[in-house]
């Protein structure tokens, strides 16, 4: 169920953001379906196989063409995926919340949702796909937000100055 969320909005952001420079909607249903990927189908879903399923993660880094990644997976991250996965859990919401709260903060959360996505390239597989796709998504939504923010910062005020 949720790798089908996952395509579904990530393909609404992804069409969203190929015409958010020209659309506010298109920009804010970018942005929706950003954080509503993020913090329903990667925080809280991580949240319920972290306390469901803890073994999921055992073996994520095994598609890894990096020995390093894979064995610092190994040693690193399944002795203690409690706490690196609740950090990952908080992290994917922050984020999440960060790009729905419009200004400086979207831009702030679709920033770090890129560094995000850039540090999954290491684990291989199917990531080899989806982080390309999801950096270019992120860079033109950013892109948009920038924009934006530079425009309504140099829009004159509809309201008069006083005399």
């Amino acid at each position: 169920m949720e790798r089908i969320m996952w395509l579904v909005l990530g393909g609404v952001a992804f069409v969203a953001a190929l015409r958010a420079g020209r659309s506010r909607r298109a920009r804010l249903v970018g942005r929706w379906a950003i954080g509503i990927l993020f913090i329903a189908f990667g925080a809280a879903v991580n949240a319920i196989y972290l306390v469901w399923q803890p073994d999921y993660y055992t073996d994520f880094a095994d598609p890894s063409p990096f020995a390093f990644v894979r064995d610092t997976w190994a040693s690193l991250v399944v002795p203690h995926v409690e706490l690196l996965i609740a950090l990952l859990v908080v992290a994917e919401a922050a984020a999440g919340a960060l790009v729905l709260s419009g200004g400086r903060l979207t831009q702030i959360g679709l920033g770090a949702l890129i560094g995000f996505h850039v540090g999954q390239l290491a684990f291989g597989g199917v990531l080899w796909i989806w982080a390309p796709l999801m950096i270019v998504t992120l860079g033109l939504l950013l892109r948009a937000e920038r924009r934006a923010a530079t425009t309504s910062t140099r829009t004159p005020s509809a309201t008069p100055a006083p005399a």
